[in-house]
C-alpha cells in the first residue's frame, strides 16, 4: 500500500530533503579536479552531520559510503573510493539524509572541468526529463503514465533509460512503494496500476544511458552502469503531492 502523509509529516520530510539539497549545492561548489571520491564522501558526511542530520546511505543494505559517487560509466550506487577526478569526468552525486525518523533523497550529475558535448547533452537529458516529469504530474494520473512520460522524453532525446532501476516512495523508510520505472514496460497498459493521490511522497530519478540500457555492475552489487560502457547521468528529486500537483521537497 502506498502511504498518504499528513501535512506535518510532509514538513518533516521537507526538512530532511532541504539538507540533501544543501549538501548537493555545497559539493557542487567545492568539488575540484584532483580530489578523490573518498575525499568527497568525507566532505558530504561532515556537512550532513553539521546540519544535525545523519547520512542515511551509510550502512544501508551494506553500502560503505556516506553518499553515492558514480563516476563516468557508473550511473548509480557508486562506492566512494580512491579514484581521482580529472578534467572531462562526469560525476553523479546521490545524497540521503535521516532527520528525526524521516528520510531525504536526491541526486544530480555534474561535469568536472570542461566536458564533451555528448556528456553535456546526457546530463541535460537527465535533468530535463526529471523536471518535465514533475511538471506533468497531476492527482489521479497513474504511476505507469508517469513512467511512460519519462521513457518517451528520454528516447526522444536520443538516449535510453537504465533498465531495472526505479524511483520510489519515501517516508519513515528510505524506500517504500511505489516503484517508479523510467520507462513503460513492454505490453503494460499505462492506464493500469495505482493512481497518484494527494499526500503521497516519492522520488523520481531518471537514469540515462547512451546506447544500451542493460545494467552492468562494476563492483559486486554496487557501481551500476550500462553494458555499453559509456558515460551515464542521473538526476533525482523528492516530491510531495499537494493540491493536486507535485511540489519539490529537495530544494535548498
Amino acid at each position: 500500500m502506498i502511504e498518504l502523509k499528513k501535512p506535518a509529516e510532509i514538513e518533516k520530510l521537507r526538512i530532511a530533503n532541504q539538507i540533501v539539497a544543501q549538501t548537493l549545492d555545497y559539493l557542487e561548489k567545492e568539488i575540484k579536479i584532483g580530489m578523490s571520491l573518498k575525499q568527497i564522501d568525507k566532505m558530504a558526511e561532515d556537512f550532513i552531520l553539521t546540519c544535525k542530520a545523519k547520512p542515511s546511505f551509510k550502512g544501508l543494505y551494506g553500502f560503505p559510503g556516506a553518499i553515492c559517487t558514480s563516476l563516468n560509466q557508473v550511473c548509480i550506487h557508486g562506492i566512494p573510493d580512491d579514484k581521482i577526478l580529472k578534467e572531462g569526468d562526469v560525476l553523479g552525486l546521490d545524497v540521503g539524509t535521516l532527520v528525526e525518523g524521516y528520510y531525504g533523497d536526491a541526486a544530480r550529475t555534474i561535469g568536472i572541468g570542461e566536458i564533451s558535448n555528448t556528456d553535456k547533452h546526457l546530463i541535460a537529458c537527465a535533468k530535463d526529463a526529471l523536471y518535465h516529469a514533475i511538471a506533468s504530474i497531476r492527482e489521479g494520473m497513474r504511476f505507469k503514465e508517469l513512467s511512460a512520460i519519462l521513457g518517451e522524453f528520454i528516447t526522444h532525446r536520443g538516449f535510453v533509460p537504465l533498465k531495472g532501476y526505479c524511483g520510489h516512495g519515501i517516508g519513515n523508510k528510505p524506500h517504500n512503494e511505489p516503484e517508479i520505472l523510467n520507462y513503460l514496460e513492454k505490453g503494460v497498459n499505462a492506464k493500469s496500476g495505482p493512481k497518484i493521490k494527494n499526500g503521497m511522497v516519492f522520488c523520481i530519478e531518471p537514469m540515462i544511458c547512451q546506447k544500451d540500457g542493460t545494467p552492468k555492475h562494476y563492483n559486486g552489487k554496487w557501481d551500476a552502469g550500462s553494458a555499453d560502457g559509456l558515460n551515464t547521468a542521473h538526476y533525482e528529486h523528492c516530491v510531495a503531492i499537494i493540491g493536486g500537483k507535485a511540489e519539490i521537497l529537495s530544494l535548498a
